[in-house]
């Protein structure tokens, strides 16, 4: 006889693994694409993935998959980073 609780609990794990995986993957796609914009200078570029990355992140923080301080971190270096644009 096997431990179906067991069972069923490792295929939840592996789904939300796998959902937080995705999820890391997305925040940290967006923010190269903020560090990329920042480098070149560009500024409505810059804003617009800083946008992005913003709500990616409290998304992020909301659903566990990052620890809040963490996104807040992220959110105050990528601000600072845009202020030295201007």
């Amino acid at each position: 006889m096997s431990n179906k609780s067991a069972e069923k609990r490792e295929r939840q794990n592996a789904k939300r693994r796998m959902h937080n995986r995705q999820a890391k993957s997305t925040v940290r796609t967006a923010i190269k694409k903020f560090e990329a914009a920042v480098a070149a200078k560009d500024k409505a570029a810059a804003q617009e993935a800083m946008a992005l990355s913003f709500k990616l992140l409290d998304t992020a923080a909301g659903n566990g998959v990052l620890h809040r301080n963490t996104a807040s971190r992220k959110k105050s270096r990528m601000y600072k980073a845009f202020a030295k644009l201007a």
